[in-house]
């Protein structure tokens, strides 16, 4: 009873599974090919003032907690001073026990601040006060770049928009130092593809227009500019492209028609749910050759429902913790969107990630259609993500993957975070891993004869796959 709750063998149940995490996954560095964090502030090595600012600013997973417990909005999302959004944080972790937050808190507590004690009510100010201390006295040990070394990060892709200038990652390029991981761009060209309200979809062409150098007054004149940008970016390092879609699109089209429903789109008109779908899949193609073309990896993220409670959303704006799963149907559409690509010799390196339950085998089974029997893995049924990137989401994602296709050329786990201190959740998913495995071999499910094979599987997963999949 007196253990310590994160102890060195957490949710490690059988001797094999000790034997795994501890002889292979847990000196394996960490490649987070997908997450939000700040550029400037990687580039600028932020040190946060508290670690309220630190743990708690933009992380929604905690302010639906929050939200949840009864916890008013002035402490989430609005003008509370520091110390009271954390004193309400701590009123709030007790309760979420069985929630991966509750394992991550902690998780993360001691990683980073060396701190066992649980983060309570009674123990808010001790805890508040030693890491504000740390944070003061050893800035930089807490920097930015100094919390990524410290979970020995090798390499971060951010999320970044075609029309961004990536000022930061080629500052951050000129600056890097001996120990600092790569921090590379990720494509993520959703605003292309956003035309449900005209106007802001406007402004945003004629914002990329401004990036790229070039008018876009016609639909070849659009793909003219995303490949002028690509160009940019890949000069940039970025290897990897992103698709946040609510389902896959795969509407027949012609490039005459897209002409058409462009020149509606540019002069303000509104499109009907069936043009709006063709425009979408018209996009969607281009964009996938172009990753083609460029060699990069594409992942698709898909399934989310955005912003439904308005009344967060005008408060505060996206990404505010109102975002939620669809059930649009995927399989069909996606099955002719990659076909085509396939058809043509078009189709890149594939990530899909579902966000819906309901779709992880229909995406899973669809994405082994088109292996090509060339590149190893080439299609991927992408982690636990977002709403299942808990234990129980993890082991199904990766039963699912093992059923349908192959565990051991799966590219591992990423954080999808905003957070500096979430790196943490590649050790969740490592010790998961290690489990589900040990406890195979314990069974008799996989035989203990191959327990070194088994235990190169695993650093496989948690490194070697990601590191020659994409190119790093």
């Amino acid at each position: 009873m007196g253990r310590e709750f994160i102890h060195d063998d957490f949710l490690l149940g059988t001797d094999a599974a000790r034997e795994l995490y501890h002889g292979h996954a847990e000196r394996m560095p960490i490649l987070d090919y997908h997450n939000h964090l700040s550029p400037r502030q990687v580039a600028e090595d932020f040190r946060a003032g508290n670690i309220a600012q630190l743990w708690l600013g933009g992380d929604h997973y905690k302010w639906r907690a929050m939200r949840a417990a009864g916890i008013d909005e002035h402490y989430v999302t609005g003008g509370a001073p520091d110390w009271e959004k954390f004193a309400r944080w701590a009123e709030t972790v007790p309760r979420t026990m069985r929630n991966p937050l509750y394992h991550w808190t902690a998780l993360e507590l001691k990683r980073y601040f060396g701190i066992d004690t649980l983060l309570k009510p009674e123990t808010a100010r001790e805890i508040y006060d030693r890491c504000n201390a740390m944070l003061r006295d050893e800035p930089e040990a807490f920097s930015a770049r100094g919390l990524l070394r410290r979970m020995r990060v090798e390499a971060i892709c951010t999320t970044d928009d075609p029309a961004d200038s990536l000022e930061y990652h080629l500052a951050y390029a000129r600056s890097r130092r001996e120990g600092d991981p790569q921090m590379l761009p990720a494509w993520r060209p959703d605003r292309v593809m956003a035309v449900e309200d005209p106007q802001a979809w406007n402004a945003y062409i004629n914002k990329l227009s401004e990036a790229a150098g070039r008018g876009i007054g016609t639909f070849a004149g659009l793909l003219d500019a995303l490949r002028e940008r690509q160009r940019f970016f890949s000069e940039a390092g970025c290897r990897v492209s992103d698709h946040g879609l609510d389902t896959f699109y795969g509407e027949e089209f012609t490039d005459s028609g897209l002409e058409t429903l462009f020149a509606v789109l540019r002069k303000g008109g509104q499109l009907t749910e069936t043009e709006m779908a063709v425009f979408k899949s018209g996009v969607s193609y281009h964009l996938a050759v172009m990753n083609a073309e460029r060699g990069w990896v594409q992942q698709f993220h898909v399934g989310p429902l955005r912003n439904n409670r308005t009344v967060l959303m005008c408060g505060y704006g996206p990404d505010a913790g109102c975002d939620s799963l669809d059930d649009k149907p995927v399989a069909r559409a996606m099955g002719r969107f990659l076909n085509r690509l396939d058809r043509e010799g078009m189709l890149a390196r594939t990530i899909v990630y579902n966000l819906n339950p309901k779709d992880g085998e229909t995406m899973a089974a669809m994405a082994g259609n088109f292996q090509d029997g060339k590149i190893p893995g080439k299609m991927q049924y992408g982690a636990a993500w977002w709403f299942s990137d808990h234990l129980n989401g993890m082991a199904r994602q990766m039963d699912i993957l093992s059923d349908y296709g192959l565990l051991s050329r799966f590219v591992g786990m990423l954080t999808d975070s905003r957070s500096f201190l979430s790196f943490p959740r590649h050790e969740y998913f490592r010790r998961l891993l290690c489990d589900m495995l040990g406890r195979d071999i314990e069974r008799g499910l996989l035989p203990a004869s191959e327990m070194e094979a088994v235990g190169r599987m695993v650093e496989d997963i948690c490194y070697g796959n990601a590191k020659s999949y994409f190119g790093f």
